[in-house]
């Protein structure tokens, strides 16, 4: 459970690339140039998401100038970024992985920068922040930054740039989180799943324009941040109690119907009004109904949620370490004095 002393590390790239033919050789040599001055072992993992171009060629040409350092993992369709990542961190034999685009605008030097203040601070996570972001502004930047700011809201994991593809994570916290989805850009939430957000921190890094190739992002994906970032909110703060998501519906629902039912209860009884034809007995029975759907739900989704972490064998917790004789997985032997009478 100890982590590994800081020479003991080793630092894991990982690209997701699709249609990138122009920028696969010239990302990496400059990984290459960077990765010069690294104090710790290194590799490469270059990931294909199903490109119709010659993105693959190119990877294997890259592959085979430095076999030891290189490698690459060809995936069969597109399958989306989130997959194509996942895909390269699956591979990764790094203590430390770092994930970054593959057209040229994060900058490879940033990358032992960002991994020395990781290990000198004891973070989890290590967020770029694009401060000075070379992309159109209304397409990309006021999108970004109103998506950024809803995501924090929602979250509540303060940070500027939940988009940037540069990230460092420690490998042992990030075997704990699966990416879905379009869920990439929520690595910083899911990471705050497993590990105190106190060990997630941001960093300024460089940005370029893109100069081969077309962007991937659009005004299309809005919809999809949205979506994605409700199912963030309720798996976020509901994964192993989801009874109380529905049950707190249902609740609402139930009383607001009670209410509604005793209001026109008392009306009838005390004040002999009819009620047979209020809009408000519909509405109070569809309510207390509503709300009793709800809660049966919440009582199910408990119930696979028990066996799933029982008969999977999951944890409800993370241990980041152990110290002393909870290191231990047998307990101590008792004293020889202790054990003399």
């Amino acid at each position: 459970m100890t982590r590994k002393r800081p020479g003991e590390e080793c630092l894991s790239l990982v690209v997701p690339m699709y249609n990138e033919e122009d920028n696969v050789l010239q990302l990496v040599t400059q990984v290459q140039a960077a990765m010069a001055a690294s104090p710790w072992p290194w590799e490469l993992i270059l990931v294909d998401d199903g490109s119709g171009d010659h993105t693959v060629e190119r990877m294997r040409e890259a592959v085979a100038r430095a076999p030891d350092r290189i490698g690459a993992v060809i995936l069969r369709r597109n399958f989306g970024q989130t997959a194509a990542m996942q895909a390269g961190i699956d591979q990764a034999r790094g203590s430390i992985i770092a994930t970054l685009d593959g057209d040229l605008q994060n900058n490879p030097h940033d990358v032992l920068r960002m991994a020395r203040r990781l290990l000198d601070e004891d973070l989890d996570l290590l967020v770029g922040w694009r401060r000075e972001r070379q992309d159109n502004l209304w397409l990309r930047k006021v999108p970004s930054m109103l998506a950024n700011r809803l995501i924090v809201a929602v979250t509540g994991v303060r940070l500027h740039d939940y988009g940037c593809s540069l990230k460092i994570v420690r490998s042992d916290v990030m075997r704990h989180v699966r990416l879905y989805g379009e869920m990439h850009r929520f690595i910083p939430t899911w990471i705050a799943t497993v590990t105190s957000p106190e060990r997630i921190k941001e960093e300024p890094v460089s940005h370029f324009p893109r100069v081969h190739g077309q962007s991937k992002y659009g005004l299309s994906r809005t919809f999809k941040v949205l979506l994605d970032l409700l199912a963030m909110y309720f798996f976020g703060r509901f994964r192993t109690s989801p009874g109380h998501f529905f049950g707190r519906i249902g609740l609402l629902c139930g009383f607001a119907g009670a209410v509604s039912l005793g209001w026109l209860g008392w009306r009838k009884l005390v004040d002999g009004e009819s009620i047979a034809n209020r809009p408000l007995l519909m509405l109070g029975v569809l309510l207390v109904v509503i709300g009793v759907q709800f809660i049966c739900t919440g009582i199910v989704t408990e119930m696979l949620a028990r066996t799933y972490f029982e008969a999977g064998g999951a944890r409800t917790y993370l241990v980041r370490e152990l110290l002393g004789g909870a290191a231990s997985s047998q307990p101590a032997a008792p004293d020889d004095e202790a054990g003399a009478t």
